[in-house]
């Protein structure tokens, strides 16, 4: 559990706070418009209304105090600059702020953000990715070569054991998991043998995958 702080209140940052709840962390949620917070009253661990470019406001925070600071402000670049810059001049001791644009990132990263992250982009690029190829259900980017794919077995696999389709030499894949349900078992033993109607979870580069993915 962290003690989390969150500055701007739009939708991404709503959907972002009643996540971190859910996985049972401490959040404040603070932004310059009451009607963006009232409905967290009873959900976070404390709401604050008030004006995150005024440093008197970021200061009555305690920005330090957080294990991690969310700068959500969307809208306007110039506020979230600001804000960013605030909040780790103040002591807070990782900034996380929301970028549209790459040249907004690099200056979020001059002007103390310690990561950035592209929400918009990444979904984009995400439902890009799974619906441009049947057989996807679903697909995390590990970085600008790897990526874990959610697929079927090929139908030459079902019967077939890990060891026997030798996945790993003739495809250049890792089996991460098997999910069947709403359950799923990770990293299946090299026995384990392939069944219909469930899912894999592949670990490998997108043209690996396309190569199974083919076959399907």
């Amino acid at each position: 559990m962290k003690s989390i702080l969150i500055i701007g209140m739009g939708k991404f940052g709503h959907h972002l706070c009643e996540n971190l709840i859910a996985l049972g962390n401490d959040v404040m949620a603070v932004d310059e418009r009451e009607e963006c917070v009232t409905d967290l009253i009873y959900k976070v661990t404390n709401v604050q209304i008030g004006d995150c470019t005024n440093p008197q406001v970021i200061k009555s925070l305690g920005v330090g105090n957080f294990d991690l600071v969310f700068v959500c402000i969307g809208a306007n670049f110039q506020n979230s600059l600001e804000v960013t810059n605030l909040v780790k001049e103040m002591g807070a001791k990782y900034v996380i702020s929301k970028a549209n644009r790459d040249v907004h990132a690099k200056f979020l990263l001059k002007n103390g953000a310690d990561e950035v992250i592209y929400p918009d982009r990444d979904i984009a690029e995400k439902v890009a990715k799974r619906f441009s190829v049947d057989h996807v259900f679903d697909y995390v980017q590990l970085d600008d070569k790897y990526s874990i794919y959610e697929i079927p077995p090929c139908r030459e696999w079902i019967g077939q054991t890990i060891t026997a389709v030798n996945v790993r030499q003739n495809y250049h894949v890792n089996i991460l998991g098997v999910k069947k349900g709403d359950t799923t078992d990770i990293m299946p033993a090299p026995d384990y043998e392939f069944k219909e109607n469930e899912h894999l979870m592949v670990l490998g580069t997108s043209e690996s995958i396309m190569k199974i993915l083919k076959q399907i």
